[in-house]
Formats: structure tokens, sequence, C-alpha cells
């Protein structure tokens, strides 16, 4: 193994602690600066990687570093086209928190950018590169369910201002259920599946504000911006047809997170938000486990980073792409103009399924 692809990571807030502490098992990779609008956090930041980490005050100091090779982008989602062509522009490859961008026109800026200087870019979510994901994928690839048909794919919640001390942007455009949430349900639907051509959708916005439910300013309220609840059909390229309900907006519900059903069977695919996790197939008699059969074993946040350096040190194309982050981009961009029109409307993106990680840990 060569050396360690070097990290500076910008943004030192809540997503950042479980980054760190995937740091600590990657070999392929090493932090070595970070930077945050509130400098104890990045302090905080840097001393929990428990190496010589060092704190600078600004985006353009990080990314001007000669230590740094890659810029960790776990910024606000209004800015990470921002951080990342600043990143780009200074020679560094990127990999960022989801949603790539918060807009058509600012994705392919990115892919723009990252195409002219021949660099990478990545984007979470990772979690499908886990057990979970790939081992269903592996049983669709298998042909074990036969014809995929349809699935389904549902993340429920009351919202995030119950646990989040500063929620506000969850709310905001750029935010809401499907675009907080959806990349993680999209992305594992396009490696099940394929990439998608066509989708109609319909959304809602119940409450006109929310309140704040834990940290420092709980009992606050702040204004809701966008939809809190979004359902809609998506059409694979391959045929299937998925169902899908992203929601800020309910209580409980007893609903799978997402069922592939085919032909000969049916899969139950675990939470696309974790890394593994059972897959259970129904042939007609009952469920019954598969086994541990692919993806990146004891993964964690991070590991699509790892898998960008190990694919730049092997001259290949890596998983948690910028491209399949910009189709799922459009996807849910689609989806939420098809909601507002009332219509279907087609999907002028596309793009590769990513490779599968074929055995645990290859």
């Amino acid at each position: 193994m060569g050396e360690p692809l070097r990290i500076g990571m910008v943004g030192a807030g809540k997503i950042s602690g479980a980054y760190l502490s995937t740091f600590e098992r990657l070999p392929g990779i090493r932090l070595t600066a970070v930077t945050d609008l509130d400098r104890g956090r990045a302090e905080t930041a840097a001393a929990a990687a428990g190496a010589d980490v060092a704190v600078v005050p600004t985006v353009a100091d990080l990314v001007a570093r000669d230590d740094v090779d890659a810029v960790l982008n776990l910024t606000v989602p209004a800015v990470h086209a921002e951080v990342a062509l600043a990143a780009l522009r200074a020679g560094k490859h990127v990999y960022g928190e989801k949603p790539l961008a918060a807009d058509r026109e600012e994705a392919e800026a990115v892919l723009e950018a990252a195409r002219e200087r021949g660099l990478r870019v990545g984007c979470a979510p990772d979690t499908v590169l886990g057990t979970g994901t790939q081992a269903a994928r592996k049983a669709v690839d298998d042909g074990l369910i036969g014809t995929p048909v349809a699935a389904t794919a549902f993340m429920t919640t009351a919202g995030h201002e119950a646990w989040h001390p500063d929620p506000e942007f969850y709310y905001r455009p750029g935010g809401g259920p499907l675009l907080d949430m959806g990349p993680y349900y999209l992305s594992a639907l396009v490696h099940l599946l394929g990439p998608v051509v066509r989708v109609t959708g319909a959304s809602a916005r119940p409450r006109a504000e929310r309140e704040i439910g834990s940290g420092p300013r709980a009992g606050q309220r702040f204004p809701v911006e966008v939809d809190t609840h979004v359902t809609g059909i998506l059409e694979h390229a391959g045929g299937a047809l998925s169902t899908l309900v992203m929601s800020f907006d309910i209580r409980a519900a007893r609903l799978p997170r997402i069922e592939v059903h085919g032909t000969a069977a049916s899969l139950s695919v675990p939470d696309p938000n974790g890394f593994d996790g059972l897959v259970e197939i129904h042939r007609g008699d009952g469920w019954e486990a598969l086994p541990v059969s692919a993806g990146y074993p004891g993964g964690g946040r991070g590991t699509g980073l790892a898998d960008l350096a190990d694919a730049l040190a092997e001259g290949r194309p890596h998983r948690a792409s910028a491209e399949l982050a910009a189709h799922v981009l459009d996807v849910m961009l689609t989806l939420m103009d098809a909601a507002g029109q009332g219509t279907a409307l087609s999907v002028k993106s596309t793009c590769e399924r990513p490779a599968p990680v074929e055995s645990a840990g290859s």
C-alpha cells in the first residue's frame, strides 16, 4: 500500500464525529487539517482525531495546503457546491456529504470542474457499499428473485427537530425529507435496479412552523420553507417501478425500509442509512435470511472516501461517485417538479450502476 490520501475536512458539525471514528480503521486515508466557522468545533475535531491535525481559519487556507490531497466537505447543503468548486480549483479531489449540490446547475458545474482538471469527486451516501445493500444487490444480480418488477422505499419520521439542536437547515430550500434522506434510498435503488427514467409525485407541507426539541435552544420555533411529506413513483430503465415515501410528518409506522419484488421471489433490504443489516428472501414458503456475501464489512461514514482513495491507487472508478449523486439529485428535483405540476416527468440525466462490492472487502 502506498502513502495514505491526506484529507482536509471542511465542517466539524455533528456528522464529523461519525467520520472521525471511521478514520481510525482506514489506513488508506489520513486527516491532516480541519476548518469550521466555529473554531472551537474545529479544535475539538482535530483533538478527537488523535494526530497532528492542523486547525486553519478558512476554506481558502485549507485548500491551499500542500498536505491536503482531498477535501472532505461536511458543510450544510446550501454551500456544498461552493466548497467543492473551491477545492477543485485548488487541484484537490473532493468527497462530500449529500446532496452533491443544491440544484442541477451547481451539480453540473462541479462535474465539469472535475473533468477539466482530471480530479475525482465522490459523494455520500456510502452506506450502500456496506454488506446490507450489497448482499441484496448480489441476490438481485444473481437472479434469486427472477426479473425485478417493483420496489418500495419508506423513510418516515416525525422530524429531525426532536433531536438536532440546530435543525432549521432541514426545513429550508435544499432540505426536506426527500433531499435529506432520499439520497440513501435512491442510491440504494439505483444500485439494486439501475437508473431512473421517469417520475410521478405529490407532496405536502402540513405545518408552517416547527419547534426545537433539544439543546440550548429547545422550545424555539422556526418556519418551515419546504414540503415535508413526499411520495412518488419511479420508473427504472430496466422496467421496474419503485414506490417512494419520504416524510417528516409521520409519528410512527411499521413500514419496511426497502423491499424488491421479482417474478420469482421478494427481497427485504435493510435500512440504507446503515451499512449492514439482515437481508431476507421470500420464495413462497416464508422469509429466510441470506448470508453476508458482498459489501465492505464493518463500514462507517468515510468508507466511500476510502474506496475513492483505493480507486485512485488502482486506476478504477470509485463507487460513491459524483455521477451517481448528480443523477440522484436530478431524480429528486424532477420528482418535486412533478409533484408541483401534478404530472409525470422524464428524468434527463442517467448514470452507470456503480461496480458492486462483490465480496466482503473487495
